[in-house]
């Protein structure tokens, strides 16, 4: 046996104990491998990872650590694995632990010495953490691509319904008439919000921990701005300590997403009480429903009903996020491992809810009809009589107690208000004249109401078109 062969440093990729130490005198089980290997999910990194990677590499060789010839084989060697990667031919071994370490096994593989030169001047604990920062970004700028579809959309379909009238509910009761483009445009001002939380986070996530190495930087004389700039970073974060096991980020990111999630199950709620043949508001396309094994009549509302589930699943991956947390001393822990499936199954969630609903949104099939005699239910234009009395000289809360008893008369007699004849309504109050019908109509009612933030359809159609304009524009 050559001396090369037999000198353990010269086979670092041995086994996975030689990846990061020939301390140990005995080999770690097959248990412990499947238990704090990490590689089965984080290997969804590997983009990110190589890229980090390369930039690493150009800093090292701009700063003298590394030549030009290892910053051309890294280069080299990156691009077969990129290529391998995205054709499905790498291999992923367990025994090597991460993605980090598959990939690096692999460089060196490929190009020798230089692909061991790489990991000068940091650790795993700063690589992975700029890893995460990289891939996140990327989600972040989807989800928001995303999302601006929805709000398009959600826009696009309350300017074709400016004038469509239903029943604005307060605890489940009808209360007062609104125009369905109003109640679709506070959909789109949620995921607007959303949208500006998620933008918020982006620029803290955009900081890079590289060069913190394991916890406190390194002796080598690293340029950190470099790398940030190649990686189109803003910043880096100024504490190694806390750059390595920060994960404020991903919290962050988490809280914003379930954020986003409640909205979505909000919306729905409404899209499934609306299809509901006792409501009977809506029609969802076929391709977001299914049917009944047993029932031949179903049409069942499977997609916002799973969203609806769905949300759950992303508040527990952020509560998750926030213990694993809580009792971390500095710096990194193992703990941090666990940072990853939570993060990543939120981020997916998301993305596939909002491509989703987005979808959906555009397909609703409106059944005017049946809001607007849902709307003439309920007295929702009390209200409005209640207002006409403020505005002929009543105190509000007598007109409030005038109209009260109108609606008790109507409740008895089973009719609306509107039925009410000039003469039964003037008995209950004698300043009623003949123009009191024109607020008793639901178009009145909503057409009243023309403010900022009102329902009336003049108000609709200029938020919605500010909506799409500013969309559009983005």
């Amino acid at each position: 046996m050559s001396a090369q062969a037999s000198n353990p440093a010269n086979n670092q990729f041995a086994n996975k104990a030689q990846a990061w130490s020939a301390r140990f005198s005995e080999p770690v089980s097959d248990l412990v491998k499947r238990y704090t290997a990490s590689v089965d999910f984080d290997k969804r990194l590997a983009h990110a990872d190589i890229r980090g990677s390369l930039a690493h590499a150009d800093m090292l060789a701009a700063v003298g650590v590394i030549s030009a010839q290892d910053l051309a084989d890294i280069q080299r060697g990156m691009l077969q694995i990129t290529q391998e990667i995205d054709a499905g031919s790498f291999e992923w071994l367990l025994d090597l632990e991460d993605v980090h370490l598959n990939i690096e096994k692999r460089l060196v593989e490929l190009i020798g010495d230089a692909g061991k030169r790489l990991h000068t001047g940091r650790s795993r604990n700063d690589q992975v953490a700029t890893d995460i920062r990289l891939w996140l970004r990327d989600e972040i700028d989807a989800s928001l691509h995303q999302l601006q579809q929805l709000r398009l959309n959600l826009a696009g379909l309350a300017l074709e319904h400016a004038e469509t009238i239903l029943p604005g509910f307060t605890h489940l009761q009808v209360a007062q008439p609104v125009t369905f483009g109003h109640h679709l445009l506070a959909y789109a001002e949620m995921f607007g919000r959303d949208a500006e939380r998620l933008q918020d986070a982006r620029k803290r996530i955009n900081r890079l921990p590289l060069g913190a190495a394991a916890l406190a930087g390194t002796t080598y004389p690293i340029d950190r701005l470099r790398v940030a700039r190649t990686l189109g970073f803003d910043d880096i974060c100024h504490n190694s300590l806390d750059a390595v096991s920060d994960r404020d980020f991903a919290i962050e990111f988490c809280a914003a997403a379930a954020l986003v999630m409640m909205h979505v199950s909000r919306l729905s709620e409404e899209l499934i009480l609306w299809m509901s043949p006792r409501v009977g508001f809506i029609d969802l396309a076929d391709r977001f429903c299914t049917g009944s094994s047993i029932m031949p009549q179903k049409k069942n509302p499977d997609v916002p009903e799973l969203a609806r589930g769905k949300t759950g699943r992303v508040y527990g991956n952020l509560m998750g996020l926030l213990t694993l947390m809580k009792g971390q001393p500095l710096a990194y822990n193992k703990d941090n491992q666990e940072d990853k499936e939570g993060l990543f199954d939120t981020a997916d969630t998301l993305r596939d809810t909002l491509v989703i609903f987005a979808d959906m949104v555009s397909g609703i099939r409106v059944k005017a009809d049946a809001m607007r005699a849902a709307a003439l239910q309920g007295f929702s234009t009390a209200t409005d009589l209640a207002d006409y009395l403020v505005k002929k000289g009543l105190p509000f809360r007598d007109a409030h107690e005038t109209v009260a008893h109108a609606v008790r008369m109507c409740e008895d007699r089973g009719c609306d208000l509107a039925d009410l004849t000039l003469p039964e309504l003037q008995a209950l109050h004698a300043s009623i004249e003949s123009d009191v019908h024109q607020v008793l109509t639901l178009e009145g009612s909503v057409s009243a109401r023309n403010h900022e933030g009102g329902t009336a359809p003049e108000r609709v159609r200029i938020e919605a078109q500010k909506v799409l304009k500013a969309l559009s524009e983005s």
